[in-house]
């Protein structure tokens, strides 16, 4: 049995540095800020191309994998465009900024592909077996896609906002 400090220890230190500045982008958003329109898209696209990445990586061969990754990312999106975005939330088009309350939601979803991450890596590095078989992949590629779907349906609220603030008045957004 492996200790978790053998593992710590044998862990990159460009992994910590990675976990450091995702708690820190995640952290900046507990509190109330304002949010420029290209990195509401490109964080959510990004970390969305973590969590695909993550499945590829470990899983790329097994298309059931793929399958759950998609099925839950398109059930986690759905969930989340029918939720309202916060009565706070703004968006300013002269600006192109949004003007955002604080939420603990990005740090979660941030923190989650990250562990999803590394407890698959270190799962399937002392237990390459578990690479074919036939749940864990499955869970961990659900748990991948839920956080990117999550991420997606986020970023498209946003967008929905801005959408409807650049419209002429009367114009219907569908």
């Amino acid at each position: 049995m492996t200790s978790p400090l053998a593992i710590l220890q044998h862990t990159p230190t460009w992994v910590f540095g990675v976990f450091a500045l995702l708690a820190w982008l995640g952290g900046r958003q507990l509190r109330r800020h304002t949010l420029p329109l290209s990195r509401a898209v490109l964080v959510p696209l990004g970390m969305g191309t973590w969590s695909l990445y993550g499945t590829l990586s470990a899983f790329g061969d097994r298309p059931l994998a793929l399958l759950a990754w998609a099925a839950a990312a398109l059930l986690a999106a759905t969930f989340v465009l029918r939720r309202p975005l916060p009565a706070a939330a703004s968006y300013d088009p002269a600006a192109r900024r949004f003007d955002l309350p604080g939420s603990a939601v990005p740090l979660v979803l941030m923190m989650g592909i990250f562990a999803t991450k590394f407890a698959a890596g270190v799962a399937l590095a002392l237990h390459p077996a578990l690479a074919h078989d036939a749940v864990f992949p499955l869970a961990a590629c659900t748990l991948y896609g839920g956080f990117a779907g999550s991420f997606l349906a986020r970023a498209l609220r946003l967008g929905r906002m801005a959408l409807r603030q650049q419209l002429p008045a009367g114009a219907a957004l569908n």
